[in-house]
């Protein structure tokens, strides 16, 4: 640690204890009597050269800090999110020292949103020095930042990526303009546009362009996301639009919101198979999860993957990149939970030692064909 940084923290501990008030990050309120003290402190305080050593001697002292860090998911059961928080815990615990750890807090939202607004007030009334948020909803991100940025806490959101078109495609830009622009809030994820992009062209790279049967377009089956989830809008349309783009004509048969699930899923794969038949040549799902819905629904059907049909998903879950490797999918898009995790967590160090942070940071999807 550098040690302008330890200098700071040692003075920051110095006045707290002259003050009464300790824990957080949050700075010791001063009456008269501990605006004198802290003002005998700072008149007593040595030069910064013996501040430093002194700052080094309390390093090596072995007290460690322990800063509370409050998590809070969207969601426990989705399958991407789990390896994501799994992640995130065991690598806090892997970049702690002698002198710096924390506590980590990861609760489940429940995939509701009251659930959500009442553990993020319970973080700030806890005191949490960092906040990393997965949002239920992201129409609601610009209330829960408020709070958050009021409290004076770091924020980090993950993965879903504060909304642009609320759930009926209507522009949230004016709303939504500059909801990031604070020195202490962030977002980490990954550009979807980019997903969608990656799934249209593990089609376009097929021998048959996803024109199983030849009639000169290709017919697909789209399973949504959460339609407020931008992640979901975007990778619907740029998958597509990587085809068109192309010059690959497309024939819409059936677009559902399968809502990330895999029962749904294989419900809305089912029911275009049974309607459409052989109609039905490429099934893009908004992630891997809903894939190894229609996964099912398509064995259910007698259809197989690669001859009659083509299935695409994202996230590259282990059981998904082991069907794409045996020919039971045509391919994923590896939504790296290990970088963003590990990202999130870097950044929200950076905010707890008071160093400066971007607003955005961006991984990396990767083709799995």
């Amino acid at each position: 640690m550098k040690k302008k940084v330890l200098s700071a923290m040692l003075c920051l501990t110095m006045v707290a204890s002259l003050a009464g008030c300790g824990g957080g990050s949050s700075e010791p309120a001063s009456s008269g009597d501990d605006a004198a003290v802290a003002t005998e402190a700072e008149e007593a305080a040595p030069a910064d050269d013996s501040a430093d050593d002194a700052a080094e001697e309390t390093n090596d002292s072995g007290e460690a800090k322990t800063y509370k860090v409050g998590v809070s998911i969207y969601q426990f059961d989705d399958n991407f999110m789990t390896l994501y928080r799994n992640e995130i815990e065991s690598y806090f615990k892997s970049i702690e020292t002698d002198t710096e750890k924390y506590d980590v807090t990861i609760v489940d939202g429940k995939n509701d949103m009251a659930t959500q607004t009442e553990q993020i007030n319970t973080f700030i009334t806890q005191g949490m020095d960092v906040i990393i948020l997965n949002l239920v909803q992201t129409s609601s991100a610009d209330a829960l930042i408020d709070q958050v940025v009021a409290a004076g806490i770091p924020l980090v959101l993950i993965n879903r990526e504060p909304l642009a078109y609320d759930a009926d495609g209507n522009t949230l830009d004016e709303q939504y303009a500059g909801i990031l622009d604070n020195d202490k809030v962030c977002y980490v994820g990954a550009d979807a546009r980019q997903s969608g992009t990656f799934q249209g062209q593990i089609v376009l790279d097929l021998p048959d362009k996803g024109d199983i049967n030849g009639d000169g377009k290709v017919s697909y089956v789209m399973i949504e996301g959460d339609p407020e989830n931008i992640d979901a809008q975007y990778r619907t349309e740029f998958s597509i639009k990587a085809l068109t783009d192309a010059g690959v004509e497309v024939e819409q048969l059936v677009d559902q919101v399968g809502n990330w699930d895999t029962a749904k899923g294989q419900e809305i794969a089912a029911s275009a198979l049974s309607q459409y038949g052989d109609q039905v040549e490429v099934i893009f799902c908004n992630n891997d999860g809903m894939a190894l819905g229609a996964s099912a629904a398509i064995e259910a059907a007698g259809r197989k993957v690669g001859e009659d049909v083509y299935l695409l998903g994202v996230d590259a879950l282990d059981e998904c990149q082991e069907m794409v490797a045996n020919g039971t999918m045509t391919g994923t898009v590896l939504n790296d939970h290990v970088a963003q995790s590990h990202t999130a967590v870097d950044v929200a160090v950076q905010a707890l030692h008071g160093d400066a942070i971007d607003n955005y940071y961006w991984v990396d999807y990767v083709m799995i064909k």
